[in-house]
């Protein structure tokens, strides 16, 4: 019987929900996900939570926030001027900001003031603890 190792490639179906069941994110309905264990595709506390599971096995893991997205950095919380917004905002939507190296950053507008925006550039679901349930399809060695 094949085991999840640090060198599987491993096929999967995954949902992530919140701490009040709400869903996040779920194959479960579609196709499942491939990835290579190490490759990036999957938070490394969700990968060592995989770590001996079995073809056909099922689990459920709740994931602190410092093991998921971090935790929520108020220094990633930055007041800008209203003037600097040419668009209609409402607070929740995300705008596409630059950063100094011209990388894409979004920004979650959280509130909107006269004269001043605040707009959080934490991931949406920083300082959340999320359960991640997996069911194992399929287990083959990257190699």
């Amino acid at each position: 019987m094949s085991v999840i190792t640090a060198a599987s490639r491993v096929t999967l179906h995954f949902e992530l929900s919140l701490e009040d069941g709400q869903i996040v994110d779920s194959t479960f309905s579609q196709a499942p996900a491939s990835f290579v264990f190490g490759d990036g595709s999957l938070l490394p506390a969700f990968e060592s939570a995989l770590l001996g599971m079995t073809e056909g096995q099922e689990g459920s893991y709740v994931m602190a926030p410092e093991n998921a997205f971090g935790a929520h950095n108020e220094n990633n919380v930055q007041r800008m001027p209203r003037s600097q917004f040419s668009m209609d905002l409402e607070e929740g939507m995300v705008v596409s900001f630059a950063d100094v190296s011209k990388n894409e950053l979004p920004g979650v507008i959280a509130n909107i003031g006269e004269k001043e925006v605040l707009v959080d550039f934490n991931h949406p679901l920083a300082g959340r603890s999320l359960t991640f349930r997996v069911q194992v399809i399929a287990i083959e060695d990257a190699a």
